[in-house]
């Protein structure tokens, strides 16, 4: 089938969005896969009888629905973050993606494990859309079962499922997505089950995934997930001495049937009796330094057990999967570290009579490293109080540590310059040029005042940052613009200036980084008015629940930068402050 873009020579297969599933004479149904076309934003025009029948939906029911938010999950079938969605990313790049395992929904809420392919398809409109084929994990002929139920690997077979399980596990850098890539590498070809149970940071033991082959899909069975008992230190038991690092070994039903010696041997009791399997093989996942869990491949089908000639096999794919689960879990230990240590540098929140005040540090969800987006709040040496927020030009170390000095240093100039925000940022941008060791930065600093009518006065300088958002207790709003000036760290030395406004009572000023508003597919108008509308919605929301639910409703899907935020609120009437 030829698909391209409009203009791009051969004429693009069409589909009507008030023809759902009749494309061409019948040719999407003559598609021997599950298959969808969706329009340029995701929205489902047409299915055919096969993604019907295996998602069990009709075709009203499935045509005019956002795919992603009908059908995609994580593995636990919770609904899966846009940003994470390589259907999406495909769609609005207008490429060709395929995945071999993902996890979609049915109508009654069961999951399936599909391999996807998505490419580019032109609609009837003439806008450019996607046409999605959802099939099984596919395996190789040679390792499939044969008539008589026996699975037997070749050298050549073996050698390339080793060397695909390093290729598949290595690449990706989550946890759930390796244990769920090394299930769709195990089952069928060689069980009809596999078992991962993990050992956590705190010795503490989770069966992280429990997967088996139900009508040519891999499903997840999440009633059999959980935490489990710790590991008892004598028991002679399979998965006990897998856990705790000793060699592989086969285990059956009977291996389990007599008087439990720990709580994971019920644990296992349960297992066998839920599965019907009659034969396991089970294997320590060692990491570089500790044991990491164990594997876990059952049968219950297929007639032939396992045998001690497997358990070389079995014992190559666990020490794959041990260097591929430490790479993972060294990347989020990194990750948590790397946000603790974010947070740790940003301050508490001062306590000001009369004005509510919040703030919130977002990390970006793919990142390793920390950023240089930051905020503050404290007191100036007349008693006001000055509010900063702002953002270092990195995401890294450097970018971290220059955030710290930068902040630091401007405590320092605005407590000697109190009453001109300007002046102070001015003084900073010198130290930028000959101090501090970042690139360029940018930023908003703002002095409050309550005056003697009790109403808030605020006075601001902004060098090249995102302004200011002021939004009223009955929904308007503006964008504070006033006082723009150049970033730091350019070496010019265009004079700044302050702006200058009387907060009304009740009022909502929000001070943000470019990580709320900015994204790759829109521009940062777009962004911004999507911050506005959103912010007007939640007007009379308390603060904490306004900061909560525009963080959630304002940020772009697709942004993986980290945002800071910091909110206040003046008092409901002008006497209140005092």
């Amino acid at each position: 089938m030829d698909v391209t873009a409009p203009g791009h020579g051969a004429d693009p297969l069409r589909v009507s969005r008030t023809a759902p599933g009749e494309l061409l004479g019948g040719e999407l149904e003559a598609v021997m896969a599950a298959a969808l076309v969706v329009d340029d934003e995701g929205v489902i025009v047409a299915v055919n009888g096969r993604s019907r029948s295996l998602f069990q939906w009709s075709a009203e029911e499935l045509v005019g629905q956002d795919a992603h938010d009908l059908l995609h999950r994580d593995s636990h079938g919770h609904p899966l973050p846009r940003s994470r969605c390589g259907l999406r990313e495909a769609l609005l790049t207008y490429s060709t993606g395929h995945r071999d395992l993902d996890w979609f929904a049915r109508a009654d809420g069961t999951l399936l494990g599909l391999s996807w392919l998505i490419t580019p398809y032109c609609l009837s409109t003439g806008s450019l859309g996607a046409l999605v084929l959802l099939y099984q994990p596919q395996k190789s002929a040679e390792s499939r079962e044969d008539e008589a139920g026996t699975t037997r690997l070749t050298e050549l077979d073996r050698l390339a499922l080793l060397a695909e399980t390093t290729t598949r596990l290595t690449s990706t850098l989550d946890v759930d997505e390796a244990l769920l890539r090394l299930a769709a590498l195990t089952v069928p070809r060689l069980a009809d089950w596999a078992i991962v149970d993990l050992i956590t940071e705190v010795d503490e033991v989770r069966r992280a995934l429990v997967v088996q082959q139900q009508d040519g899909v891999l499903v997840e069975r999440v009633d059999l997930q959980g935490p489990m008992p710790p590991v008892p230190q004598e028991s002679p038991m399979p998965l006990s001495r897998a856990l705790r690092g000793a060699a592989s070994t086969v285990a059956s039903a009977s291996t389990y049937h007599g008087p439990p010696d720990s709580g994971i041997a019920v644990e296992q009791q349960r297992l066998f009796t839920e599965t019907g399997m009659h034969s396991a093989a089970i294997a320590p996942i060692r990491g570089l330094r500790e044991v990491l869990g164990a594997l876990t491949l059952g049968r219950s089908h297929r007639p032939e057990p396992f045998t001690a000639a497997d358990l070389p096999l079995l014992e190559d794919l666990t020490r794959r999967a041990g260097l591929a689960l430490d790479n993972a879990r060294l990347y989020q230990r990194q990750r948590k570290v790397a946000e603790t240590m974010q947070r740790h540098l940003l301050p508490q929140m001062p306590t000001v009579p009369g004005l509510e005040m919040t703030a919130r540090y977002v990390p970006a969800p793919h990142a390793s490293q920390v950023g240089g987006d930051w905020y503050d709040a404290f007191s100036l040496i007349d008693g006001t109080t000055a509010l900063a927020i702002g953002d270092v030009v990195g995401h890294d170390l450097d970018a971290a540590g220059g955030m710290a000095q930068i902040r630091n240093m401007l405590r320092a100039f605005a407590w000697t310059q109190p009453d001109s925000p300007c002046a102070a940022v001015t003084l900073l941008d010198q130290a930028v040029m000959r101090i501090i060791q970042v690139p360029m930065a940018t930023m908003v600093l703002a002095r409050l005042t309550l005056c003697d009518d009790g109403l808030w006065k605020l006075h601001w300088t902004n060098a090249g940052h995102p302004p200011p958002l002021l939004v009223t207790h009955d929904g308007r709003t503006r964008f504070l613009t006033e006082g723009h000036g150049l970033l730091l760290g350019t070496g010019c030395t265009t004079p700044r200036t302050d702006a200058v406004l009387t907060l009304p009572p009740r009022s909502t000023l929000v001070l943000y980084t470019d990580g709320l508003v900015e994204s790759r597919r829109h521009p940062l108008d777009e962004g911004m008015d999507q911050l506005r509308r959103h912010a007007a919605s939640l007007a009379r929301r308390p603060l904490d629940s306004f900061s909560d639910s525009l963080l959630v409703q304002a940020r772009p899907d697709d942004n993986d930068d980290d945002v800071a935020f910091l909110a206040l609120r003046t008092p409901e009437s002008v006497r209140a402050g005092r």
